[in-house]
């Protein structure tokens, strides 16, 4: 009996397998319903909407001049004095003074050439005056002692005391010691020409600056030899190149049809490549009064108005033709940004501001219309990089993708 009720006994699996299903059921619909959360929260985010492609444009210095510039070209820099210095003479260089970047005042040594041979003519033209003058010295004292004579026989012979022969002995005499002194002094005139002639052989072994300026080549050296012509083999012609940097303008060609747009006196602003980052005040000098067919331009020389030890002759420049004088205030470069780039978005002025393929609405603060540019005083950086269009699609957070053109 025991065993039969045992062999009776069943549990009902049904009852207890229902129960881990419809766990299963909710949970997986709590996952999908939190799944369909996150992406609705991803989406409105803009984490998982295709980037929207826009245009972009830099914030950069700008400098006021811009808004009253008529024209613009470029040129070089290039001094209005400048000499290749060389010799007048043949000889090999024992001496050299210089090197690139010094300055050299008119009249300065800058080399000096072999000169043991003008020197030793230069010392005998100078012995052959001294022999001359004491010539010279000697003739004219036998000139005093033949005039003395002729005189007194003069005397005497009118008294009758000395014979007419005497007397026209004496006369003879003192006319041959006249002509004697004359030969004296042109020879001593002649020394002395050739004793300046041996002084000027001797200046030509020394080169000289010939004017207030700097050293920009070296074009030769201590055992170099240096000739008028350069024709010689392993001659030199030219010992160093120097340039009057007081003298330095800048050449540009302006179009024929630009041409009125520019006058003498007229302001500028020059722009170095080499500094970027600065501004030259300058003014026409000079509109050269010919043409170049070739490319239908005038060359117009522009001075610097100050010194600058940084600009060199030969940069590369830009020249702005100003319709003013640039003001003291407008000297000094300002930030800007494009004003098509500026929008606003409840009642504050921003832009939209590119950061790792996403904006971020950011508040500015703007200023004066600088051309076609607007000045921009906080709220941005020089370099970052802003929304130019399509403005209406922006909004916070919103990934973006750069346009290249």
């Amino acid at each position: 009996m025991a065993n039969e009720d045992l062999s009776k006994l069943k549990i009902e699996k049904t009852a207890f397998s229902l129960k881990p299903r419809k766990r299963k059921n909710i949970v997986l619909a709590a996952g999908v319903i939190i799944g369909v959360v996150i992406l609705v929260v991803l989406f409105s985010q803009g984490v998982l909407s295709p980037a929207v492609e826009v245009e972009a444009v830099s914030v950069s210095m700008t400098y006021p001049s811009q808004t009253f510039t008529i024209l613009n070209s470029s040129g070089y820099v290039v001094a209005q004095r400048k000499a290749a210095v060389a010799s007048k003479i043949t000889g090999r260089i024992v001496s050299l003074s210089v090197e690139e970047g010094n300055h050299v005042k008119a009249g300065q040594i800058i080399a000096r050439l072999e000169n043991d041979d003008v020197i030793a003519a230069r010392n005998q033209a100078d012995a052959n005056l001294n022999a001359t003058r004491h010539s010279l010295d000697q003739t004219k004292a036998e000139l005093r002692d033949a005039k003395l004579s002729f005189e007194r026989n003069r005397e005497l012979l009118a008294k009758e005391f000395v014979s007419k022969a005497e007397y026209d002995a004496s006369e003879a005499r003192y006319s041959g010691a006249q002509a004697a002194v004359a030969a004296a002094e042109a020879a001593v005139n002649s020394s002395r020409a050739a004793l300046q002639g041996a002084q000027v052989a001797v200046e030509y072994a020394l080169i000289r600056a010939p004017f207030n300026a700097v050293v920009l080549t070296k074009n030769a050296d201590i055992g170099d030899i240096v000739t008028p012509i350069g024709a010689a083999a392993d001659a030199k012609a030219a010992v160093v190149t120097i340039a009057d940097m007081d003298s330095l303008q800048v050449e540009t060609d302006v179009s024929e049809s630009n041409l009125y747009q520019v006058k003498i006196g007229q302001p500028c602003e020059i722009q170095l490549d080499a500094l970027p980052d600065s501004r030259f005040r300058g003014e026409v000098h000079m509109i050269v009064p010919t043409a170049d067919r070739s490319k239908a331009t005038v060359m117009v020389k522009v001075r610097f108005v100050g010194k600058d030890p940084r600009i060199l002759p030969e940069m590369s420049a830009k020249v702005a033709f100003l319709l003013r004088e640039v003001k003291p205030e407008e000297q000094e470069p300002r930030m800007a940004l494009n004003p098509a780039a500026v929008v606003t978005r409840n009642g504050q002025t921003v832009v939209f501001l590119i950061q790792e393929n996403r904006v971020v609405e950011t508040p500015v603060k703007i200023g004066l219309q600088l051309g076609d540019m607007v000045e921009v005083h906080h709220g941005v950086k020089v370099g970052d990089r802003i929304v130019l269009k399509p403005l209406d699609k922006m909004k916070n957070g919103l990934r973006v993708k750069v346009t290249e053109k």
